[in-house]
């Protein structure tokens, strides 16, 4: 059975086809740039003897239905591709940022669904209407296919109330959704379920605190194998400090810029969410190179590092009072996967709390899931991994097994 994953963003998707139930990922790509003047596509095929070859094809692509014609192309050419015909996709699994409270688990997709996430667009008005029209360009397509949605915030419909309202009237729960929701469920969730292999426990026993770093950045406090917190919440731009978002800050902040600043809404909207973070700090969003400015002494990037770090280990110590024993600390996604650098600055001082890396271990260049904690360590550092799409195939198999 063939499952084609998709992750549509308002200019861009990525797609990833996966021979199921083996797990064995056939060939992924990301369609960039939609609509802008020249489109960027990103094409890898894995071949039976282990290789893999990679083509980029740079050309118009004006919206996202011309993007999945060019993708299916692709699924279809005789020496890039892995299919006969559109018919062969078994199912397509689409990644949807919010699924408010409606959404706890994955759905097949029906007339019904689609109005429902069309409601809670407002929740994510960056993300949801992408996901959406990637839904209708696919079922335009792939006829014969299950649609499946898969949500970024199910994994986190488990925390308790007492987590996820806020102290405000609550007749703004009730008639309007207001609540945190959490967002990189799925791959917490994955990440999560690695992780518990890896060390051989139970899941439904296993106590975490999953630190997913890219662009974007969440952190989720895992008890029983289920969450029970996360630093995300009503939309993705709370809790740590990220590329362009700013994370957590003083409401009032957004008062006294309407106030004061004379800023409309929309421009604080622009302002938090593309213009904040790093960026706003440094100027820059790529990680990399503020480190580089940082090993070279640049004031502002060592501050921005500090405080990127400083709001890291905060949670972390929230979420150690908060569930108790903690069986690991769990590093992923693009910095969390890949920053030695990041992850020292992160555990540093922690050792009263138990945990303790070893340097040796968490630098240099490594795959797949690995230890980073020192012998003295009471809590498994661990670098885990996530593969999102992969989850998302997963968690669209039973659909098809049905």
């Amino acid at each position: 059975m063939k499952i084609l994953v998709l992750n549509a963003g308002s200019s861009s998707i990525k797609y990833q086809l996966f021979e199921m139930p083996g797990q064995s990922v056939l060939l992924s790509g990301a369609v960039e740039k939609i609509g802008e003047e020249k489109s960027l596509i990103q094409h890898k095929i894995f071949r039976k003897d282990g290789s893999v070859e990679t083509q980029q094809i740079q050309d118009v692509i004006p919206d996202h239905l011309a993007s999945l014609r060019r993708i299916v192309n692709l699924l279809l050419d005789p020496e890039w591709g892995s299919i006969k015909s559109a018919d062969d996709i078994t199912a397509v699994g689409h990644r949807v940022v919010h699924g408010g409270e409606k959404f706890s688990r994955p759905v097949i997709v029906t007339d019904a669904v689609m109005d429902e996430l069309r409601k809670l667009s407002f929740l994510a008005p960056l993300h949801n209407p992408a996901n959406i029209k990637g839904i209708e360009v696919a079922s335009e397509i792939f006829t014969h296919s299950i649609q499946v949605a898969v949500f970024d915030t199910a994994f986190h419909q488990t925390m308790p109330d007492y987590a996820y309202r806020f102290a405000i009237p609550e007749r703004f729960y009730r008639d309007n959704g207001l609540r945190a929701y959490g967002f990189h469920g799925t791959s917490h969730q994955f990440v999560t379920k690695e992780a518990a292999r890896y060390l051989s426990a139970d899941l439904d026993q296993f106590n975490a605190i999953s630190i997913h770093l890219g662009n974007g950045c969440s952190i989720t406090a895992i008890k029983d194998g289920v969450s029970v917190d996360t630093s995300m919440g009503l939309t993705p731009l709370g809790g740590l400090i990220m590329g362009t978002r700013s994370g957590d800050i003083d409401p009032s902040l957004i008062i006294f810029m309407a106030k004061h600043l004379d800023m409309s809404i929309d421009q604080i909207d622009q302002l938090l969410n593309k213009e904040s973070g790093l960026k706003g700090l440094t100027g820059d969003n790529d990680l990399r190179n503020i480190i580089q400015r940082y090993d070279e002494g640049e004031s502002g990037a060592r501050l921005a590092i500090s405080m990127y770090v400083y709001r890291i280990r905060q949670y972390i110590g929230a979420y150690m009072a908060t569930i108790g024993r903690v069986d690991a600390l769990i590093f992923t996604a693009g910095v969390g996967e890949n920053s030695a650098f990041i992850r020292e600055k992160v555990c540093e001082g922690l050792e009263s709390l138990g945990i303790i890396q070893t340097k040796e271990l968490n630098e240099g260049n490594h795959s797949g899931i690995r230890n980073i904690e020192s012998p003295e360590s009471n809590v498994k550092i661990l670098v885990v991994p996530t593969n999102e799409e992969l989850e998302i195939a997963i968690q669209t198999l039973p659909f098809i097994e049905a």
